[in-house]
């Protein structure tokens, strides 16, 4: 059986391109012990991939050149000879870009079918919900009647942070790249202000507006120019939590910008910079409650979804135009179980 692979094929310069991207066909290995064969069933792209693809040291290791680029996966056990994971089963787990992978199981995890669509286990109650969770309530520690502003806001875990403000009583504001995602903020999520920083003819004057009360927590996606309007209008005792800074991950110059810590002094602030991993030890509790929210209708979720394993460039090269709301992810199979 030939098996599909997307491998790295070069290191983008700036925005990536299908350029940067080759197909592969490899024939299968031979199933050993204590290993498993997954179908995948649907893949994540993410915005912190574009990092992984330069050489740039991080906070984890770069994709390498000529390999497969790894991301979040749904997938099917549909060949088992290790005895934690029977065929049948769905798991999650960081796993190549391909259509079928022989695994030795570390690192996947089991998911219920029936608890949620399987695609949920990659944003909601994934990755992305849970970076939404430990941000804005480890960090930002929002209180009823303060005002948070969240940036990219019409993204996976943007629409996630606003809407776990809003069960905590806080009056919400969201930044976001076009009108029908301002109105799918404020009249499907209950954010109560939502900003176009792609329309508005001066940021700053338009998160005052949005924010007559200042701001007290700020959970920032983004970066740049927004993010420096946002931190105009902190108020003492602010809180920022640096989640992305997805402005700057095509730059291919250092970008340059005000200096903040006369305002950190000067408002007695907090900013701090988190990867979700840093909370891994709380993700199963973090995990109940999202899906006990979600459960309960407190709150909505949308995704972006492309059909087909020839799609996930494109989808992902999406995310940096602004083309999704809510998690992107592409479709690749079917169960078979």
């Amino acid at each position: 059986m030939k098996n599909k692979t997307i491998i790295l094929k070069s290191r983008p310069n700036g925005v990536p391109t299908k350029n940067n991207f080759q197909f592969t066909e490899t024939p299968m290995p031979e199933l050993q012990q204590g290993e498993v064969l997954l179908k995948a069933l649907y893949i994540s792209v993410d915005p912190y991939m574009r990092g992984r693809m330069s050489d740039a040291k991080s906070y984890v290791a770069p994709y390498e050149v000529g390999k497969p680029i790894l991301g979040g996966v749904v997938a099917e056990v549909v060949e088992s000879k290790q005895e934690s994971f029977r065929k049948g089963a769905v798991v999650v787990g960081t796993l190549p870009w391909q259509q079928y992978t022989i695994h030795d199981v570390r690192g996947l995890h089991a998911v219920d079918p029936e608890v949620a669509p399987l695609s949920y286990h990659l944003g909601i109650l994934g990755m992305p919900g849970q970076t939404a969770y430990f941000g804005l309530l480890h960090i930002g520690q929002p209180k009823p009647g303060e005002t948070v502003v969240v940036s990219g806001a019409a993204g996976a875990v943007g629409t996630v942070v606003g809407q776990i403000a809003k069960l905590k009583g806080c009056r919400v504001v969201g930044i976001a790249g076009s009108d029908e995602k301002v109105s799918y903020l404020k009249n499907e999520l209950g954010f109560d202000e939502a900003i176009n920083y792609k329309t508005t003819t001066d940021i700053n004057q338009a998160v005052s507006a949005a924010c007559p009360d200042g701001v007290d927590v700020y959970f920032d996606n983004v970066g740049g120019a927004i993010s420096d309007a946002v931190l105009l209008a902190l108020n003492k005792f602010g809180r920022i939590a640096i989640c992305g800074q997805i402005s700057f991950y095509n730059n291919t110059v250092p970008a340059t910008g005000m200096r903040v810590e006369p305002i950190l002094l000067r408002k007695s602030a907090l900013m701090k910079g988190f990867i979700v991993s840093d909370y891994a030890s709380e993700f199963g509790a973090a995990a109940k409650e999202l899906a006990t929210w979600l459960k309960e209708g407190k709150l909505q979720y949308r995704e972006t979804v492309k059909e087909g394993f020839d799609q996930i460039p494109e989808a992902f090269i999406g995310l940096f135009t602004g083309e999704n709301t809510g998690k992107q992810l592409v479709k690749v199979g079917e169960r078979e179980g």
